[in-house]
């Protein structure tokens, strides 16, 4: 920090000695400036509590607790000169302490604190009058996991600042200020900045973090998700065994449909399961639109015949916008519903074993095509 020198048109450096060669102390003097001007901080926080010891089983004591103006307790560690290497974990355990205070523990904290100050003030009329409402019942205190932390010193050690920036990828709201003591003369001043996140960059910061857990969720739903299919998929694939030996060979995997041979290459006969639906299909993909159309037209001849044979209506979708056709069964339902698995397995397992015994005669005809090339192509392969 300098001083200017309007008249020498000069800026001339303040000097900036630690707080201990000035002889201030970290309880008495740093505690007690933030406590009394708490929006040195850069906002307006209620300070209701100093060396908040209110932990069971501890004899741990937190520097300041105090309120935002969204109801969220924050927690203010500050350091006198080096925060040191384990202040994120010192704040991190208080933040998980005052994560169970309700509201009326709250309230009792604070009467203590003002009783403690020597004030005649209500906790409920002081808590009122900084949100700016009537009841003290109408607020949501210490919602969830909306606990802060700030931490507060005029150094911080690369481990602090690589441990901090690392948790706001979690959500976690931590804040770190540097202080400086500057002299002149017999003048001393006090600076206050913010350092992690930037104040400029906070909002953003934040925006990043926010993504970040999302994918994380994402990731570990999708995990779950893939858990559920395979479990799914063996139970469902026990079912069938006992009615055919059509999905003898095949394995639970992760993904939303599991597929097993017709006996003519490219028409698989599959399970699809969803969060909406549960569904049997012949699917036809030889490789070109052309021959898939032309199976699926010459099984279409045969729908009355099928669809009697199968005990109820097929959907039939020649898929005009891609390469593939397919004829189908679907019931609503959604795997991820453990419980509805015993009826959801009876009824695809069911669906399945009918599906294959109505299509068999019609896919034995369109074998002998194939392999006779009456189809018109030159792929005579059918196996």
């Amino acid at each position: 920090m300098y001083k200017i020198d309007k008249e020498a048109n000069r800026i001339i450096a303040l000097e900036a000695p630690t707080f201990s060669e000035l002889g201030f102390k970290e309880r008495s003097n740093i505690q007690e400036w933030i406590a009394n001007q708490p929006d040195v901080l850069g906002e307006e926080l209620l300070i209701i509590q100093k060396e908040f010891s209110g932990f069971s089983d501890t004899n741990e004591r937190l520097d300041l607790l105090a309120l935002d103006k969204d109801g969220a307790l924050v927690l203010i560690e500050n350091k006198l000169d080096d925060a040191g290497r384990d202040v994120t974990w010192q704040a991190l355990k208080y933040a998980s302490y005052c994560s169970r205070l309700s509201r009326d523990d709250i309230r009792r904290i604070f009467q203590d604190y003002l009783m403690k100050i020597s004030s005649s003030d209500s906790a409920d009329d002081k808590i009122c009058e900084f949100f700016e409402v009537e009841n003290i019942d109408e607020l949501a205190l210490n919602k969830g996991v909306t606990q802060r932390i700030i931490l507060v010193a005029a150094k911080f050690r690369k481990e602090v600042t690589s441990t901090v920036m690392w948790l706001m990828n979690f959500k976690i709201r931590l804040q770190c200020f540097r202080t400086q003591a500057y002299r002149f003369g017999d003048n001393l001043f006090l600076s206050v900045e913010q350092i992690i996140p930037t104040k400029d960059a906070e909002e953003f910061m934040v925006g990043l973090a926010t993504k970040a857990l999302d994918e994380v969720g994402d990731a570990e739903a999708e995990k779950g998700r893939h858990s559920l299919r395979r479990e799914f998929w063996g139970r469902l694939i026990k079912k069938m065994n006992s009615l055919s030996p059509l999905y003898a060979s095949v394995s639970p995997q992760r993904y939303s449909w599991i597929s097993a041979s017709s006996g003519v290459r490219g028409l698989g006969l599959n399970f699809v399961a969803t969060e909406t639906c549960g569904r049997v299909e012949l699917y036809i993909d030889r490789g070109e639109k052309a021959m898939n159309e032309l199976i699926y037209d010459d099984l279409l001849e045969a729908k009355s015949v099928i669809e009697a044979d199968f005990g109820q209506s097929l959907e039939w979708q020649r898929l005009e916008d891609k390469r593939a056709c397919r004829l189908r069964f679907e019931v609503a339902a959604n795997v991820f519903d453990r419980e509805s698995w015993p009826v959801l397995t009876e009824k695809l397992s069911d669906a399945m074993n009918r599906l294959d015994k109505a299509l068999k005669g019609p896919l034995v005809k369109i074998k002998e095509k194939l392999k006779a090339g009456t189809f018109g192509h030159a792929d005579a392969s059918v196996e």
